[in-house]
């Protein structure tokens, strides 16, 4: 009799140390199908963003500063004036860097002395980056800009300032025909629609699209004396997303 008890109570321990690794799973298969959902959502960008660098060099720093301050001062005075809020403007980086200037050694019939480096002085740089919520006056800035002898200015880039909500709506639409989808496939394969079993978003949206000649987005003002025209366009939002359903 004890020894029927010991294998009984060996066979019990066997099957719930078994057990142990299905803890929270359920002990039936589950019947799904996944679908595939696609939406989009079309806005006007109402933003544009661009950038301008000022570089100015000169033999201490102290001087190369001081030209450099005044030209973006008077860069930025000419965006105020334009209606471009002091929140919208921000400095992107701002640099300090030596210049030098290679100078070669006279060769002697013995040998070649290598070319020596000579500080000549120091170049400052900083760039700004301005954001126009006004596209009318978008062009305008250009020409602005330039009239201040800036050179180096960037390339438009439209954007949606509330990009999320755009996104919300394709992303609903998305969920809406994977819906449509799982139904109809569900009525084709005569079972009924569960309960969602897992989601997976795999949207790749677009970024911000850019203004400028021939696919390069740096614009040379100094060329630019009529305002230009720079027509926003719209941007389209896509979404994909994959739905599992649990069917019976």
């Amino acid at each position: 009799m004890g020894i029927l008890l010991a294998v009984f109570l060996l066979v019990m321990s066997i099957k719930e140390f078994k057990s142990i690794g299905y803890v929270g799973r359920s002990d039936q298969m589950v019947n799904i199908i996944s679908v595939n959902g696609t939406g989009e959502a079309v806005a006007i960008p109402d933003i544009a963003t661009f950038s301008f660098t000022v570089s100015e060099t000169a033999k201490t720093v102290a001087e190369a500063q001081e030209k450099a301050t005044a030209k973006i001062n008077s860069a930025l005075d000419a965006v105020k004036k334009e209606g471009v809020a002091e929140n919208d403007i921000k400095t992107l980086s701002y640099n300090i860097n030596p210049k030098y200037e290679y100078q070669g050694v006279p060769c002697t019939i013995y040998s070649c002395p290598p070319s020596r480096s000579i500080l000549t002085g120091y170049e400052v740089s900083q760039t700004t980056e301005v954001k126009i919520r006004d596209l009318s006056k978008a062009g305008a800035l250009f020409t602005t800009i330039g009239s201040a002898g800036v050179q180096n200015v960037n390339g438009l880039n439209f954007t949606i300032d509330n990009i999320e909500e755009v996104k919300a709506m394709a992303r609903a639409e998305a969920i809406a025909d994977a819906r449509t989808k799982a139904e109809t496939i569900a009525k084709q394969l005569g079972v009924r629609l569960v309960r969602i079993t897992s989601y997976y978003d795999s949207s790749d949206q677009p970024g911000p699209y850019y203004y400028g000649r021939g696919g390069d987005t740096a614009v040379s003002v100094a060329e630019k004396a009529v305002p230009p025209q720079v027509p926003t366009g719209e941007q389209e939002i896509v979404s994909n997303v994959t739905v599992s359903y649990e069917i019976k």
